[in-house]
């Protein structure tokens, strides 16, 4: 099997979880070794992850880059990080965040986990630009992305669904001066 790339930060190890692993793991694996390894809690959740992969993750314009975030002293996955919409023609992608159980949650995890996954885009994906669409009642990821110098572009109407209900987005973004900028500033 592909050996993922595993980034550190001081409380998490992220797990790198690509096109070519989602492969490997569907077609070596047995279902409960893909739902331990992709922390999938059931049946509904492994079959919408096969979807996924039998629909394709990528296609000819985009790619998908993730990563599993795990407590470093009980490696446990608790959340995931991805770029699941990377335009690499065009070095933009979009990220999307969730701490998936909830006593990690209100810790700084998250915030700790995005700069160096943030890091990791802008160097090694050669991306200079990130966008994240969040809910306008999501406060805590409003914070985040404010956190991050990430600049508000407007307001996506009826979106995306939300449990049958259309919901608006907002739009951000992070240009790669703009992060070298607030790397510079956390510095100081």
């Amino acid at each position: 099997m592909i050996s993922p790339t595993i980034l550190t930060t001081n409380r998490l190890l992220l797990r790198e979880i690509t096109p070519a692993l989602f492969n490997q793991l569907f077609l070596a694996k047995t279902k409960q070794e893909i739902m331990d390894y992709l922390y999938l809690k059931n049946d509904d959740e492994f079959e919408e992850m096969e979807e996924r992969y039998v629909k394709g993750i990528t296609t000819y314009y985009t790619d998908f880059k993730g990563f599993y975030l795990l407590d470093k002293e009980t490696n446990k996955v608790i959340g995931r990080c991805d770029y699941h919409t990377w335009v690499p023609g065009h070095r933009r992608a979009e990220i999307g965040y969730t701490i998936m159980n909830e006593q990690y949650k209100n810790k700084g995890l998250m915030k700790e986990a995005l700069e160096r996954i943030l890091t990791f885009g802008f160097e090694q994906m050669n991306l200079y630009r990130v966008e994240a669409l969040v809910s306008p009642a999501n406060t805590p990821s409003l914070q985040l992305v404010e956190h991050f110098g990430f600049k508000r572009e407007g307001l996506l109407r009826n979106n995306y669904m939300q449990k049958g209900v259309l919901e608006d987005s907002i739009l951000f973004s992070l240009l790669k001066p703009e992060f070298e900028e607030w790397q510079g500033i956390k510095m100081v």
